[in-house]
């Protein structure tokens, strides 16, 4: 061997070497960091709901595959659709990894619109990874008569849904576009009470809920066919629904089925978390590896299905992608999804 690439061989050691240890170092760090420390998620709703018990769950798993095994703490900041939580993950929580966000779906449209109350930039919270794609459905309440939505083109549905939530939206939208004869009623503080108003009568459907969250928290009103699912919003029918139609197939112009794109592209975000803006690099990548790794827990992914939970996950950076896509749709849509998101308040 020559003296010039005995050298060389050595340098390349030494540098490997160098690279192992910092590698070792940097790994060290994030688990000294993490070791003693509580992570703190906070869920935009009251407690009860599919956002809250997937939070839960998750909790439950995720600390084991973080490096230090921290303690997770859900923590419940229900308040303004969402907004609330969402700004103070976004402005008041530490940027350093020990906070995550379940964010509500429909934030990304809520900030593109400049909806009041809004202190959060979604492009800006570093994202984490989604759980379920699965898409929101408005229904009917079984006593309504109305079993499908052609139906409700010339017969009036009374729906329930909290104010500035996407179960006061979709309606709307479909009274704007296609014609359709919701009428509302808002001022619930979460769909629990949208759900005991069906069952008392003062309201005939529900504006939106997640098909995910029906099948976790209600199984046995889809078993006894308690409700009639007559819109899925998404990108493409779920193969749970392949009847119903979604919400985009019901335009009947190009402008209008682009406006409906805008608002059904947030369902696969449908149960993302998220943490906040400048967390250091190498904690995003432990909590999205974190992440990852519940996904594919065999004891979480058996407690999902014995919950009824949907699990369907994507990537903390599939997610990102998707966000940015949503906040940064054609100044045209926004701008007519903006007047449409208005209208329901006057």
């Amino acid at each position: 061997m020559t003296a010039s690439r005995r050298t060389a061989l050595q340098f390349f050691a030494v540098l490997a070497c160098s690279v192992g240890a910092a590698g070792l170092a940097q790994a060290q760090s994030v688990a000294d960091f993490y070791r003693g420390k509580t992570i703190n998620l906070i869920i935009g709703t009251s407690a009860g709901n599919d956002y809250d018990y997937r939070a839960r769950l998750v909790a439950r798993f995720m600390g084991k595959y973080i490096p230090g095994e921290p303690l997770i703490v859900p923590r419940n900041m229900p308040g303004g659709g969402g907004i609330q939580a969402a700004n103070y993950v976004s402005n008041m929580a530490p940027r350093d990894g020990t906070v995550m966000h379940m964010i509500m779906q429909n934030m990304m449209a809520a900030q593109a619109v400049q909806m009041p109350g809004i202190e959060f930039d979604t492009r800006k919270l570093i994202w984490i990874g989604n759980t379920t794609s699965a898409p929101n459905v408005i229904n009917s309440w079984h006593t309504s008569g109305i079993t499908s939505i052609e139906q409700v083109r010339t017969q009036e549905l009374v729906v329930g849904a909290p104010m500035g939530t996407a179960g006061a939206l979709y309606p709307a939208l479909l009274n704007a576009v296609a014609g359709m004869k919701f009428r509302l009623v808002m001022g619930y503080p979460g769909g629990n009470e949208v759900n005991l108003a069906m069952e008392r009568g003062e309201v005939s459907g529900r504006g939106s809920n997640s098909w995910a969250s029906w099948k976790s928290t209600k199984p046995e009103w889809l078993r006894d066919k308690k409700i009639n699912i007559l819109v899925q919003v998404g990108l493409k029918r779920h193969p749970d629904l392949p009847d119903v139609p979604l919400l985009l197939e019901l335009a009947s112009k190009p402008e209008d089925r682009k406006l409906l794109e805008f608002f059904s592209a947030d369902t696969d975000l449908s149960r993302s978390l998220v943490t906040t803006p400048n967390v250091p690099a190498e904690r995003v990548a432990v909590l999205r590896a974190a992440f990852d790794a519940v996904m594919k827990d065999p004891e979480f992914l058996a407690e999902a299905a014995r919950a009824g939970m949907d699990i369907s996950p994507g990537t903390g950076a599939d997610s990102q992608k998707v966000a940015e896509s949503i906040v940064n749709a054609p100044p045209e849509i926004i701008a007519r999804a903006k007047a449409i998101m208005e209208a329901p308040a006057k």
